[in-house]
This record gives C-alpha cells, sequence and structure tokens, in this order.
C-alpha cells in the first residue's frame, strides 16, 4: 500500500505555531493548488489542501514561509474526526507533512511573508480569469511519416 502527497502552491494565510501541552510544535496552514486545466469560457480553478506540520517541520515553514509564498510539501493523507461542543462529528482530510522544500521562488530582503500577496481568495468568491493560448496548428516536420490509428487494440494503456 501507498499513501504519499506531493503538493505545490501557495500558502493562503498568515501561519501561526501552536505548542501542544507536551511540548510539540504544531502547524496548521492550508495551501491553494490550482488545477491543471481550465474550461473555456470558465475561470480557473483551486483546491484548498489542509496541511499540519509538527516539530522541527512546523518551526521550518514558520519561519521561512509566509501568506503568499509558494511551497512543495511531501507528506502522507490522514482522515480524522471529532466531536464539536454541541455533539456534533466533524470529519477532517489533511495531509500531514514529512517535508517541506523551497519552490525557487526569489524571496524579499526582509525575510518577511508580508512582500508576498496572496492572489488566492475563499472558495466562494471569483478567481482570475485564466486565458487559454489560442490553438495555431503547429508545424512538426514531415507528416508524411505519421500513419492513422483507427483503433486502439492492442494499445497497453
Amino acid at each position: 500500500m501507498l499513501n504519499r502527497v506531493i503538493l505545490m502552491g501557495r500558502i493562503t494565510r498568515d501561519l501561526e505555531i501552536k505548542q501542544s501541552a507536551s511540548g510539540t510544535s504544531i502547524l496548521n496552514f492550508t495551501v491553494a493548488v490550482d488545477r491543471n486545466y481550465v474550461r473555456q469560457g470558465e475561470e480557473r480553478q483551486a483546491d484548498f489542501i489542509s496541511c499540519v506540520a509538527f516539530n522541527q517541520r512546523a518551526e521550518f515553514i514558520n519561519k521561512y514561509f509566509g501568506k503568499g509564498r509558494m511551497i512543495a510539501i511531501e507528506g502522507t493523507l490522514q482522515t480524522r474526526t471529532y466531536d464539536d461542543k454541541n455533539g456534533t462529528k466533524h470529519y477532517v482530510t489533511e495531509v500531514i507533512v514529512d517535508n517541506a522544500s523551497f519552490t525557487g521562488e526569489k524571496a524579499s530582503d526582509n525575510g518577511g511573508s508580508s512582500s508576498y500577496q496572496s492572489n488566492y481568495r475563499q472558495p466562494t468568491q471569483q478567481q482570475p480569469a485564466y486565458n487559454e493560448p489560442a490553438s495555431n496548428p503547429i508545424a512538426i516536420g514531415n507528416m508524411d511519416d505519421f500513419e492513422e490509428i483507427l483503433s486502439d487494440d492492442g494499445v497497453p494503456f
């Protein structure tokens, strides 16, 4: 069995590290990850993915990243449930961060996150439109060298 998650996106809110009663550092944050496609006439969509980091990873992310900063993370997907004060059961799915990396984005001189402006808003608000490139045919050498396949029989995928 395999449970690995790799994400690259932008942190959606200011980070706030917390300490558990036993002294464990805990950092909860959300990463906005653009979807790979945009339907013509629609706006770009993003998924907002909850993440949790502990101890040194939490401290590293809190120190070097902030709202609007691009981050690459690797971890495992975990689900859990809890009951609130009213007895309502809540289901949570989140990525437990095993590794966090810089993405090559240039950092500001002040080291803080205030110079990074997030392009992401809450999922209920509209996102900026993404224009797909015009569909212009591209000449790629001599097309006579290719054969048209009329059936997908025998194709291994």
